[in-house]
């Protein structure tokens, strides 16, 4: 079996295991330190106490008070530094998991969450916590122990007994409680995702009444979340306290124990008081393991679900760079499946679309044409076949670099949190003239200049403030940004008013006279007016592409057998299939 590669995660805490190291030098002395108190009562009941020396005394806690001082400092050292690493990490994968997440968003539409930053998060304050601090100070029990042996050997077995007892508690809290957190964790994801799908539709929800059959929904899960949540707690809580007061039965009976070495004249009694201090010492990391156990189990939970992410969703690799793109679109053998969908939606489809051609897509409803316009973009991989870009695959490019190239206006029109400039220029460096262009050509300008701020106007996700028909002329304006070569519309004029329209076919013979390869998806003939080619979809199949009136006079004759010249049906379709959501009779 191969050995297993790290992941990009693993690798980031790779990173940080030079400072892990300090860390771990800062316990070392700290851990040293902490016998401070009990050689200073080994000292005072030993010495001080048997010869009256007051200055012995006085010079003996002045040392202590300056080795505790130091050990405060260490400690302080100690967490600024956890909390470094922390942040540290936080920078070296946040990133990383960020395209993670917005990967895995375009593989699975509709199932992405900002899980994963949460689960960063619980990372980051886990390992500035201070329930790390119990797994570096526990490498020292067993010093402890020997101290406690060389003392005597009843006090080692004593200690060794007490903090093997502790221990098997901390085994039984983690079977008692592993699975009910792993279920109330898996829970509570849902309940968060399930929420967030119903915060996006609050509208349809309100209106029409749903918010307490939804809400019923989410109360279900958020309830076993908590069921399990409360189980795990109490069976933690339980252990931990349970722990607690074992710890402190064992320090109370170690001094029962040096008193009984005491009267054999086995120890003397500072000793038995430095034994209790020092065997205190060696159970807190154990007592502080369990109680930190809920915290450690969410922290591996949350590092799994992460290294998972990062395995499951590959980092992009860089490609050479391609010059920049003219326009030419060829699709060969296209085969495509939406994410998590059994069969393919688009099915072998061959043809090639020269620079500065407009090709309307049109065919009845599921007939693929949607699917075909992210295949165009690159947004889905095909599953065989390619779509091609000037010759070269879309695979091939690399996404920043071609991004500027293309301009895309789906159908839910999304807008960011910013201004309308912003969106316009799609979050990059704001080119004033090429925003006030784009927008002139999509026929929003003057209503940008009417808003109270004009194209500094704030705007949100939601874009409350805007009406659908205005949030799809912006859209429209941000597709056009930049002038790029290959522009696909899916239903661009599905929201507009007259003017609206009006202002979308002069933006469209605009980008003829610019020769703008222009893919539109439409159910409306007044989009398709000046269009070169019209492609017709049904059944994820071509079923004609030619010019314009071409195909229009065919579907418009009940002959399913037609065809366009040189572009043969790959399979007969009916008049009715053919014309469906076209807008021909």
């Amino acid at each position: 079996m191969p050995p297993r590669t790290q992941s990009d995660f693993q690798h980031a805490l790779r990173r940080c295991r030079p400072a892990l190291l300090w860390v771990a030098g800062f316990s070392l002395f700290i851990n040293l330190l902490m016998l401070t108190p009990a050689l200073y009562m080994l000292q005072v009941y030993d010495r001080v106490i048997t010869s009256g020396s007051k200055e012995t005394l006085l010079m003996l806690t002045l040392v202590a008070i300056f080795l505790l001082a130091v050990m405060v400092g260490l400690e302080l050292v100690r967490s600024r530094l956890l909390v470094r690493v922390g942040n540290h990490l936080d920078t070296l994968v946040s990133g990383r998991l960020y395209r993670a997440m917005f990967s895995r968003g375009l593989a699975s539409p509709g199932e992405g969450s900002g899980q994963p930053l949460d689960d960063l998060r619980t990372v980051r304050q886990f390992i500035s916590g201070n329930g790390l601090f119990a797994f570096f100070d526990a490498p020292w029990v067993p010093i402890y122990l020997i101290i406690l042996f060389v003392f005597n050997v009843w006090f080692g077995v004593f200690a060794t007994g007490a903090g093997l007892l502790l221990l098997g508690l901390a085994i039984v809290n983690e079977k008692a409680s592993q699975r009910l957190l792993a279920e109330a964790g898996h829970e509570h994801i849902q309940a968060q995702a399930q929420l967030g799908s119903n915060l996006r539709n609050a509208e349809v929800l309100h209106a029409m009444g749903m918010l307490p059959a939804i809400m019923q929904r989410w109360e279900v899960r958020h309830v076993k979340a908590l069921i399990r949540q409360s189980q795990a707690s109490d069976r933690s809580s339980g252990l931990s306290n349970l722990s607690k007061g074992l710890r402190i039965l064992a320090q109370s009976l170690i001094l029962g124990l040096g008193a009984l070495l005491v009267l054999e004249a086995s120890i003397t009694p500072g000793m038995m008081i430095a034994a209790s201090i020092i065997m205190g010492r060696a159970l807190a990391p154990i007592d502080q393991m369990i109680g930190s156990w809920k915290s450690f189990v969410g922290c591996r939970d949350a590092y799994q679900r992460l290294d998972a992410l990062c395995r499951d969703v590959a980092v992009e690799t860089r490609r050479l760079s391609l010059p920049p793109p003219k326009g030419e679109v060829a699709a060969e053998s296209l085969t495509l499946a939406p994410p998590g969908a059994a069969k393919p939606v688009l099915h072998e489809l061959d043809f090639h679309i020269a620079c500065g051609e407009h090709v309307g897509i049109i065919g009845p409803s599921a007939a693929g044409k949607t699917t075909l316009a992210r295949a165009l973009l690159g947004v889905w991989v095909p599953e065989s076949g390619a779509v091609r870009l000037d010759g070269a695959d879309l695979r091939h490019w690399n996404r920043d670099e071609l991004g500027p190239h293309i301009g895309y206006l789906p159908q839910d029109i999304e807008l960011f949190d910013g201004t309308i400039s912003q969106n316009i220029a799609r979050f990059g460096e704001v080119d004033d003239a090429q925003v006030v262009t784009a927008a002139k050509k999509a026929g929003v300008h003057e209503m940008i200049l009417r808003m109270p701020e004009g194209y500094e106007t704030p705007i949100g996700a939601a874009s409350g403030a805007l009406s659908r028909g205005q949030r799809q002329r912006i859209g429209l304006a941000r597709a056009l940004y930049g002038r790029p070569v290959l522009i696909v519309l899916d239903e661009p004029n599905a929201n507009l008013d007259d003017a609206g329209e009006r202002a979308l076919a002069e933006a469209l013979r605009q980008l003829k006279a610019e020769g703008t390869t222009l893919f539109v998806i439409s159910h409306r003939r007044s989009v398709l007016a000046d269009v070169d080619k019209l492609m017709v979809l049904n059944d994820g199949r071509l079923r004609l592409l030619g010019a314009r009136d071409e195909v229009l006079a065919r579907i418009a004759v009940p002959r399913s057998s037609q065809t366009v010249p040189g572009k043969p049906s790959r399979s007969r379709a009916s008049h009715a299939e053919l014309t469906a959501g076209v807008g021909v009779s």
